[in-house]
């Protein structure tokens, strides 16, 4: 059996490395200097080590983006992006062309298998159709499907693809056990098998979310604290002493999962006539938080009489998360276009991006951490990246133009001027 993975990003290319172990295994991609890189040991996303990749090449793994190559796989599995439009509507044309593409190449009992986050019914309603017209086979009489979700958590080494217990479904009972079996053998964790692909693609979809909602209630809450002079902090420390409290931390929710995946389930809700408006309320409460931010670091610098014109500020941190290099669709950028309206001169330092990525970015990089400079008139932490939970007060203050004010978006600051 030859398994091959449409798509080498975060979720990707850790899935072929574990099935690689086991199976044939050749992952297909689009971009050119990805398949490079890859072939040559290194994996910018940093998912896996180099030594991970050299073993997957080493296991006789194919990286490649010539479709002939791909041609004599039994089973596709699909884990291409599927992000949001300006609109916040869904864009399903990466997981369009995907499946085109593997419907130029399918033959008869192969299977494929979508791990991409969608809402309910994409599967079977935009995928299958595609299938069925590129390769002129007939859906659960020739070909398969299957869908598991994907619960990759970027930058996270201990909860790795075959630690996380993955939720598997198919097209028939026959095909559904075939997907299961197929997991279950390289996910330790075990499997969940659900009923139809369509629970299976919401399960998915209410996880993310769900965690959306419970962020949102939290940042609510924070403004409203921030209001009465309360720490919101404490007050979550106290309110986590009940062993049924949900602890969870204001700040920025960004990135391709929790600020997109909302979005496709309200998609489909008001495409049957409901309007989901607690869901979208979370949205808007946790996208108003970058503007939040920075209103709050203006707001401080007038108080200590800084002149906001040309006033330098260091922003700390630029990814969607901690301890991960990924920058999709991360609220930081979003704290930084605000500063620049101000004409503020905004410098960034995050150690985890890529050189690349920055090279793609409008934005000011220094490349080493400014102690001793003197220079900023505020200082943004953004992001908790474990270095950053190690600069001491006195360090900020060598990197501080006069009265050193330093926000603390993520509470790891020792005595910060202002914490979200």
């Amino acid at each position: 059996m030859k398994i091959c993975i449409i798509g080498l990003g975060y979720v990707g290319l850790p899935l072929a490395h574990a099935f690689s172990k086991k199976y044939k295994v050749v992952g297909f991609d689009i971009n050119q200097a990805r398949i490079d890189e890859l072939n040559s040991g290194f994996d910018r996303t940093q998912e896996l080590t180099k030594e991970q990749v050299q073993e997957a090449l080493d296991n006789g793994m194919q990286f490649t983006l010539d479709v002939d190559d791909i041609k004599d796989s039994d089973i596709y599995i699909v884990t291409v992006p599927t992000p949001i439009n300006a609109e916040n509507e869904p864009d399903l044309t990466p997981i369009e062309k995907s499946t085109q593409t593997v419907g130029k190449v399918l033959k008869k009992d192969d299977i494929v298998i979508y791990e991409s986050t969608v809402y309910p019914g994409v599967t079977e309603e935009v995928c299958v159709p595609i299938l069925e017209k590129e390769s002129g086979l007939k859906f659960n009489e020739d070909f398969f499907c299957g869908y598991s979700p994907e619960r990759i958590n970027p930058g996270d080494k201990e909860h790795t693809v075959t630690k996380i217990l993955k939720i598997t479904s198919g097209s028939t009972p026959e095909t559904a056990k075939k997907v299961d079996d197929l997991y279950k053998s390289i996910i330790t964790a075990g499997t969940h098998l659900a009923p139809t692909i369509k629970v299976a693609e919401a399960a998915k979809v209410i996880e993310n979310t769900q965690r959306d909602v419970n962020i949102a209630l939290i940042n609510e809450l924070a403004m409203i604290f921030d209001l009465m002079g309360i720490n919101t902090n404490d007050v979550i420390e106290a309110a986590a002493t009940k062993w049924n409290f949900i602890k969870l931390f204001p700040g920025l929710v960004g990135g391709h999962c929790i600020g997109v995946d909302p979005y496709y389930l309200t998609h489909k809700a008001q495409s049957l006539g409901y309007m989901p408006n607690l869901i979208l309320g979370a949205r808007q409460i946790n996208n108003s938080m970058s503007k939040l931010i920075a209103d709050k670091t203006i707001k401080k610098m007038v108080k200590f009489d800084k002149k906001l014109k040309g006033a330098n500020v260091l922003v700390m941190g630029v990814t969607f998360k901690e301890n991960c290099p990924d920058m999709r669709n991360s609220k930081v950028l979003d704290i930084i276009k605000e500063l620049e309206e101000f004409e503020c001169n905004v410098e960034v330092y995050d150690d985890w991006v890529d050189k690349s990525d920055i090279e793609t970015k409008n934005l000011c990089f220094v490349h080493e951490l400014p102690l001793g400079s003197n220079k900023y008139d505020a200082i943004v932490v953004a992001v908790g990246h474990d270095e950053f939970k190690e600069i001491t007060t006195a360090q900020y203050e060598t990197m501080s133009k006069g009265t050193p004010m330093v926000i603390d978006v993520k509470g790891i600051v020792e005595k910060p001027t202002w914490r979200l």
